[in-house]
Order: structure tokens, then C-alpha cells, then sequence
């Protein structure tokens, strides 16, 4: 019998990829090995801490925190920490920050969980409760010399539980977000921005000090006059230099009443002129704002449930149906006993714009129920099932020279209903803005915010679902992106650095410098994304 031998090369090179194949899958299962030792020793590790609050490994915690209000990402963290102090959380970054780049642990603080993107997730890292500080307890102070007078507050407190607190005393803050059941670290972590914004500026405006927790560990009081280089830093920084575990905001006398007011335009260049000609008056409306309408029907009379028309009969023959409309909405604070002199005001306000006349809505509330009309909203949607669906939010700063053309292009071709959610639409004024903050804005004196707050129909494949919503916000962005309109995305979200670059642009460099400083190891805030925490196998 004859044997035929392969060739010597071929024998050799099955020898070669035979023993490349066994060694990769020795050192994989290396890596494996170590990382699932790695996994298993950290839990006790964490557990060993001091720790007035405690820690929670369990898998409805870890599911909870998981979760957000964009309903679009869940990454599972390694535990959850439920601190009762601000020590608890110090204690915890400097464990992780003394283990050094072998760690694979990461943190991020989460408030009431009003991220849209993952932001407020740690992925197999640890998610600190920020609700469950309620130290120190939230102090007001009014007799303060020349000074006005301001109020002391949790990082995790809410806003709406401020304004209760605070109003016992006939005080409250100057700025707001249009919704307060948000916490405090949450909103100045990026800017706190509503209708008293114009006036005002940014929640991240109206404070005076703040109380960080750095990336090392280190617990640092800071305000523009001492750790300013930190205070600034944090203030619109994303998470990304410290964890905000006390704020100093700034109060002013509340208002017992709100004279609610809503017009419409069918002409955006109107539309523009008076909303800028109102943020740049002396002597104006408290809080200025506005929205877009498309194609909706019956909306006027939708208006009636909550406002009533000044002429009941010209308002039911306005048609909204197939028609684009810009709506202008105003407040005006005033007293009981002021009521008189506040309609004089307003109707000399109102006399010189240029709205169409048959559209004019009003209503009085209370100053709570003015400032917590969405979470009446909220309720609403609740009981239908519909607030815990994705919400594929996009919010835009655009430059007040550019604020045309983006409406000519994305309110008549990209967007063609306005039912998903409101767009809002409402300028304010650079010069209330801090520089020295981590936020990135546009570079005019006036510029505008324009949010999609879209919620989409969970397994809808229409244009109320998820895809639909996220191929046209891909639009609205690739349109301001090859328009060159200086857009600037605010709570923005970006996957590669690259992109964080272009969104800072000449502030980049900046950032990049206060990072290696008070989180040199990229600790805090994975979620955002900009930064990935360099782990070493040594």
C-alpha cells in the first residue's frame, strides 16, 4: 500500500493556524477569567465600605436604575448606592478612584431619572441615588444684608419640593425648567432653562455656591470667588468634573398669581419679531415662550379646556387644519391686590403685537399651578399608559441670524405634523449666560431654543414610532450641519469624541484640561459618552 504525504508547507501551516487558534482562545479565556474574577471580588470590596446609606446588588435596584425617561438605553450597573450622607458618596469615589485604572468601575449620579440617552447609566459600574441624600436639609435664608436672599438644597432635591419650601417664606427661585419634578444636580449639570430664561438667564445662573464631589473623592465647597475654576466647571459640565451634592440658589419674592396668556401667528417673521422685541424690553412679561403648530385640528378649541378666548365667537370659525401656526405664550406674575394695574400692563403689551386678533386665549392661575402645569400633563398621560414610552427628544440653540432659515427648511419640509409632541420654540439672551461655564452655546446676543419632544409609539412603524421620529431628527441635524447654521445641540449626545470635539469646538481644549484635574481616570459620568475610562491589565 502507498501512503501520498501532504507537502512539508502545508503540514506547517496547519500546525500554525491549529496552534494560533489554541492560543487565542487560552488567552480569551485568560481575560475572561480575569475579568469575571475581577466582577466577583469587587461586590465585596464595595461591601467592606463604612457607610451611613448602603449598597444594592439586587436585580429590581439595578433594573430601576437602568432605566430612563429617553426609554431607549439600559445598561445594568453594578450596584446601586443609597447614600445617607455626603460622606457615603466620597467614600465610595475614592474606593473606586484608589483602585486605580485596573478597575473597570465607573459612577454616575442619577436624579428623578430624566435622562434621555443613557446619560445618568453606569455600565457594571455603580449608580448613586442622588434621592437619597437629604442632607443638609433644605435651609432658607432671607435676612442676608444687601444680599438677596437664597436657599441651601440637596444635589438630589427636587424642584418642585423647593418651590413649596420655599414659598412658605413668599420667596422662590428666579429660573425654572418647564418641568420641576427634575433634581437639582440634574438641571445645573447641564443649564435649567424655561421662560424666565430670557430675563434671568440659566438655573446655572441664579447660584451662588455649590458643595462637588471631585472624581478623586475630594469633597470641595466652591463658588466664583473660591474653587471658582471648579464651579464653573461643573455648572453645565455634564456630570463630567464632580457630583453636585449642595447648591446656594438664588430667590426672589414669589408671586401669589400667574395671568396665563396664548396667541397665535400664521407669519414666522412676526412670529420672531415680537417674541425678540418682547426679551429685549424693559418692562416686559415674566416669562416668554412659544411653539410650533402643524396641521392640527380643532386646536383652538382644545385651548378652551384650560384658557378662555377674548372673542368667543370669532374663535370658533379659526381653522388650524393643514396650516402651519406659531403660538406665542406669555405670563405675567402679580398679587391679588395688584390685579388691575397687571391687565393694564399686559393689554399695553399686547397692543403692540402683531398676532392674529381672533386667537387670543387667557387665564389666571396660581403661581404652583402655573410653574407645575406639565406634571398635570404628566397625570394625564400616566393614566393612558403613554408616559413610559421612548422619547426621542432633540434640543437645538440656534443663532438668532440662522432662526429663519431653519424654520423655512425643517418646519415646511422635515417636519410634517406636530403631533408626536410639542416644538418649542422661544429666544433668550446671551448676556445672561455665564461664559465661564461648561455649557456651549451659540455666539450671538440672541439666540433660539428649539426642542422636539417627541414621544413615540412603542412597535409603531408609522410616523408616531421610534424610527420614524429618529430618521427625521437625523434630518433636522444633517440639515444644520451642511447649512453650517452654528446649531448647538443642548442636553447633547454624541457617540465618538470626534463629535464632542466639534460641539465644543474652541472650547474643547478646556474641557479636556478641567477633566484631567478633578477626574483624571474618567470615573464620573460614563453615560455621556465623551470620555472612556482607560483600563490597564497589569
Amino acid at each position: 500500500m502507498r501512503y501520498h504525504y501532504p507537502p512539508r508547507n502545508n503540514i506547517l501551516g496547519e500546525h500554525n493556524i491549529l496552534f494560533l487558534k489554541s492560543f487565542t482562545i487560552l488567552f480569551l479565556s485568560c481575560i475572561a477569567i480575569r475579568l469575571n474574577l475581577c466582577l466577583s471580588s469587587i461586590p465585596s470590596s464595595l461591601k467592606s465600605l463604612p457607610l451611613g446609606g448602603h449598597l444594592n446588588f439586587d436585580e429590581v435596584s439595578l433594573s430601576h436604575a437602568a432605566r430612563d425617561f429617553g426609554n431607549r438605553y439600559q445598561y445594568h450597573p453594578m450596584a446601586v448606592l443609597q447614600p445617607e450622607s455626603v460622606s457615603d458618596i466620597a467614600s465610595t469615589i475614592k474606593h473606586i478612584w484608589l483602585m486605580g485604572p485596573s478597575s473597570h468601575l465607573t459612577v454616575a449620579a442619577r436624579g428623578h431619572g430624566h435622562s434621555l440617552q443613557g446619560q445618568a447609566q453606569a455600565h457594571g459600574g455603580v449608580v448613586i441615588n442622588m434621592e437619597s441624600l437629604k442632607v443638609p436639609e433644605m435651609q432658607v435664608h432671607v435676612d442676608v444684608g444687601n444680599s438677596p436672599p437664597y436657599v441651601d438644597v440637596s444635589g438630589g432635591e427636587l424642584w418642585i419640593n423647593i418651590l413649596h419650601e420655599t414659598l412658605r417664606y413668599g420667596l422662590a427661585p428666579r429660573s425654572w425648567t418647564d418641568y420641576l419634578h427634575l433634581t437639582v444636580g440634574g438641571t445645573l449639570s447641564n443649564a435649567g432653562v424655561s421662560g424666565q430664561a430670557f430675563r434671568h438667564g440659566p438655573q446655572i445662573s441664579n447660584v451662588q455656591q455649590l458643595e462637588i464631589v471631585t472624581g478623586t473623592g475630594e469633597v470641595v465647597n466652591c463658588s466664583a470667588e473660591n474653587n471658582g475654576d471648579l464651579f464653573h466647571s461643573v455648572l453645565g459640565g455634564l456630570g463630567q468634573f464632580g457630583i453636585i451634592t449642595r447648591a446656594r440658589i438664588v430667590l426672589e419674592p414669589a408671586p401669589a398669581m400667574v395671568k396665563w396668556i396664548r396667541v397665535l401667528y400664521s407669519d414666522f417673521t412676526a412670529f420672531t419679531r415680537d417674541q425678540e422685541r418682547l426679551i429685549s424690553a424693559e418692562n416686559t412679561f415674566d416669562y416668554i415662550e412659544g411653539f410650533v403648530i402643524i396641521n392640527r385640528t380643532g386646536l383652538l378649541n382644545n385651548w378652551r379646556l384650560s384658557f378662555n378666548p377674548q372673542d368667543p365667537v370669532q374663535a370658533s370659525h379659526f381653522k388650524s387644519d393643514g396650516r402651519t401656526l406659531f403660538c406665542l405664550e406669555m405670563a405675567k406674575y402679580f398679587n391679588v391686590e395688584e390685579i388691575d394695574a397687571a391687565n393694564q400692563e399686559v393689554e399695553e403689551h399686547l397692543s403692540r403685537l402683531s398676532y392674529i386678533p381672533s386667537t387670543l386665549f387667557s387665564t389666571e392661575v396660581t403661581f404652583v399651578d402655573f410653574l407645575d402645569r406639565v406634571h398635570i400633563s404628566e397625570v394625564k398621560l400616566r393614566s393612558k399608559g403613554l408616559w413610559d414610552v421612548p422619547h426621542p427628544w432633540l434640543n437645538l440653540l440656534i443663532p438668532k441670524s440662522q432662526i429663519h432659515n431653519f424654520a423655512e427648511v425643517v418646519f415646511g419640509n422635515i417636519l410634517t405634523e406636530t403631533s408626536n409632541g410639542p416644538v418649542l420654540i422661544y429666544p433668550v439672551n446671551k448676556s445672561k449666560w455665564d461664559n465661564r461655564t461648561s455649557v456651549v452655546i451659540p455666539e450671538e446676543a440672541i439666540f433660539y431654543l428649539v426642542a422636539f419632544l417627541t414621544s413615540a409609539v412603542p412597535s409603531s412603524t408609522g410616523t408616531d414610532g421610534l424610527e420614524h421620529i429618529l430618521s427625521q431628527n437625523k434630518r433636522i441635524l444633517e440639515f444644520c450641519e451642511s447649512a453650517q447654521l452654528g446649531v448647538k445641540q443642548y442636553l447633547p449626545h454624541y457617540n465618538t469624541q470626534q463629535e464632542w470635539r466639534a460641539h465644543f469646538g474652541p472650547h474643547w481644549e478646556t474641557f479636556l484640561q478641567r477633566k484631567s484635574v478633578y477626574d483624571p481616570l474618567a470615573i464620573l459620568a460614563p453615560g455621556q459618552r465623551i470620555f472612556q475610562k482607560a483600563i490597564t491589565f497589569s
